[in-house]
């Protein structure tokens, strides 16, 4: 007899394993105490843990995903859906849109939008954006301090209900609704890390606020889709107008029915988040950037008046921008506006070789793999040149997906760059970007990131 036969037989295999926990965290709240105190730096580090690690949330598991091309297959396996706590706290304000569903729901819906984007259109909406960016940069006066969150909100909502919905009676509604949305985003990101229901529900001054604005966001929403309903029972008969709203009152579900309010309603909602909120953070950071970076505001100002020799930039000038194209793109990369997204495990499953059991929460952060030293060299330098296609080639792509990949990518990504572009083209064309007073580059946190205090000081250019 040897040894090796008295010992004990091996445990049979039990499957893959759980990924490794997450350091840190605090007695009950687990890691959300993390997220809470300093997210983007604890977001960060956790790839210094693996490229999956296992979170505590209060009394929920989640796993993060460190590494980029795991967020890519995880972004486009079925395994996985839209969920976890972004989406969950997220719904309260979109509901079941295109955004937030999944499955035939969600493609019907995706199918139902697809053409308002398509290039024939933008070119159509660019008409909307250049009025808008160029009539936003001649209220400002030589020397001026603005407020360029404020004031790119406002533009952006404008844009999305003018060109993409048609509707042109926004001036008072513009302002109501950046007011509305900027008060239930600064209440969702507490709620998603800190899912304590009683809590939101408690009669406190936050509270008030938030449920107000939420519900003066969605009576504003009913508004425009009750006009447009009247506008079209008065049209003469064969009159078919074929701008988005009308094709979503239009729209019909699988059984051939026209869908119900509170989808068309849904519907809206998403469209103006998206193309409100997350464009003017996008060009917030830009402003911020060239206000602190002066040799690429003079850079992009130069480039400008060489394409355009002094008349205002126009559409069909953007595909010759090729300076500010890849200034916008490092833009998002390094200070991108949304830098935390959630998925939920749909099935028992598997990445990166670790064990997912069925109903678990999967975090991944934009802001972390975009500022990944492994896959950009020199990851925190503000460097647009690192995007011209001799330098591209050592990017890590997946590193890097501002509109997201497969059956989930923006669909109106074009309409987006087009938009940055055209907005960002009027202001440096006619205003010299400084710092200001007061000004403070801290990202406040919240569902989408801003500068703490978004202020720049604009010069007349001669």
């Amino acid at each position: 007899m040897t040894v090796e036969s008295t010992l004990p037989a091996p445990a049979p295999s039990t499957g893959p394993e759980q990924p490794p926990p997450a350091p840190g965290g605090a007695p009950l709240l687990g890691h959300a105490w993390n997220l809470l105190r300093d997210p983007l730096g604890f977001l960060t580090e956790l790839r210094d843990g693996g490229d999956v690690v296992r979170l505590k949330l209060g009394p929920k598991t989640a796993y993060a995903v460190c590494d980029p091309e795991l967020v890519a297959t995880l972004l486009k396996s079925p395994d996985f859906l839209v969920g976890g706590p972004l989406w969950e706290t997220m719904g309260v304000l979109l509901g079941k849109g295109v955004a937030t569903s999944n499955g035939p729901l969600h493609r019907r819906q995706r199918r139902a939008i697809q053409p308002a984007f398509r290039m024939d259109r933008i070119h159509e909406y660019a008409v909307v954006m250049e009025d808008e960016a160029r009539a936003m940069a001649a209220r400002w006066s030589d020397g001026q301090t603005v407020d360029i969150g404020a004031e790119v909100f406002r533009t952006a909502t404008r844009i999305v209900a003018r060109s993409v919905l048609q509707v042109e009676s926004i001036d008072e509604r513009a302002d109501r609704l950046s007011a509305a949305l900027h008060t239930v985003f600064e209440g969702l990101y507490r709620r998603m890390i800190l899912s304590f229901g009683p809590l939101y529900r408690m009669p406190l001054p936050a509270n008030r606020r938030f449920e107000n604005a939420l519900a003066d966001l969605h009576r504003l929403v009913d508004e425009i889709i009750a006009e447009r309903r009247a506008a079209a029972a008065s049209m003469a008969p064969g009159s078919n107008p074929d701008d988005l709203l009308a094709a979503l009152l239009d729209d019909r579900d699988e059984n051939g029915e026209t869908v119900n309010e509170q989808e068309v309603h849904d519907q809206v909602v998403s469209l103006v988040v998206a193309g409100a909120e997350n464009v003017a953070k996008t060009l917030t950071w830009t402003f911020q950037l060239l206000a602190e970076h002066p040799e690429h505001e003079s850079r992009l100002s130069e480039e400008l008046e060489s394409v355009t020799r002094g008349r205002p930039v126009a559409f069909g000038d953007i595909k010759e921008l090729a300076y500010m194209r890849n200034l916008i793109t490092e833009s998002m990369r390094i200070r991108p506006a949304v830098w935390i997204l959630t998925r939920l495990a749909a099935v028992d499953t598997t990445l990166g070789g670790y064990r997912i059991p069925a109903g678990s929460d999967i975090v991944y952060s934009p802001l972390a793999m975009q500022r990944d030293p492994r896959a950009f060299h020199d990851h925190l330098a503000f460097d647009p040149d690192r995007w011209l296609p001799e330098r591209a080639a050592d990017v890590t792509l997946a590193a890097h997906a501002p509109f997201s990949v497969g059956n989930r990518k923006c669909p109106g990504d074009h309409f987006s760059m087009a938009e940055l572009s055209l907005v960002l083209g009027a202001v440096v064309q006619k205003w010299r970007v400084t710092p200001a007073a007061g000004a403070d580059g801290t990202p406040r946190i919240g569902i989408t990131l801003q500068p703490r205090q978004a202020l720049i000081r604009v010069e007349a250019r001669t």
